[in-house]
């Protein structure tokens, strides 16, 4: 087997210079987005999101991109989960995409709150039927007997709503937005001198640009 320690690849794709970058943090994203949706990569828009409990403890897990805009970066879960405790505790959080075939990994920090009830209803609204009973039957996070009981929330909410048009969004279950203060883009390179390019968003909504060292 092959020792862990020797597992390694070579970056050298591309570069991230300066000269070729968009002077507001939005701009960049929207850059490379493009660029990662035309490349064709598998759920381009699985994200880490990384919270800490009362603690101080962190947590993190995979969550889906639903929207982003100078606005900030939305995502939809249930607000009983760990996460949405997690947030409700802070008010801060992280955000990590990671393009392997692209070799590029763009991290997020700032501020979260929940998106609008309308806003929310848009999005639930655009599900499939199956994902809408889903946000229904689990109660996310918490700890249950066996698998059958998710199957049981399943089929009595499934037999709750046949007759139903539309299925409303749980009380429980609605969107967040991430306001960034910083938004770090970074290119492998080779012998690991990576490219990293911070923005740190200024009093005066303007983007102070540095390079850090990788």
């Amino acid at each position: 087997m092959q020792p862990i320690a020797d597992i390694r690849k070579e970056y050298k794709q591309e570069t991230l210079n300066e000269k070729d970058i968009q002077p507001n943090a939005y701009a960049q994203f929207e850059k490379w987005w493009d660029e990662a949706l035309k490349s064709g990569l598998d759920e381009v828009n699985a994200m880490t999101l990384a919270t800490v409990n009362e603690d101080g403890t962190p947590a993190a897990r995979i969550v889906l991109l639903k929207g982003y805009s100078p606005n900030g970066f939305v995502f939809y879960t249930n607000y009983n989960s760990n996460k949405a405790k997690h947030i409700d505790n802070s008010g801060k959080v992280a955000l990590l995409f990671f393009w392997a075939p692209l070799e590029r990994q763009i991290r997020i920090t700032g501020s979260v709150s929940k998106v609008s009830e309308e806003e929310s209803d848009t999005y639930f609204n655009s599900r499939p039927a199956g994902s809408k009973i889903g946000a229904w039957a689990s109660p996310q996070s918490l700890p249950i007997f066996n698998r059958e009981v998710i199957e049981e929330n399943e089929k009595k909410y499934t037999e709750k709503f046949s007759d139903t048009a539309i299925i409303p969004r749980p009380p429980h279950w609605g969107g967040y937005i991430v306001k960034p203060t910083q938004i770090e883009f970074w290119q492998g390179r080779p012998s690991r001198l990576h490219d990293r390019i911070l923005y740190s968003l200024q009093t005066d909504k303007s983007w102070k640009i540095e390079r850090l060292a990788p």
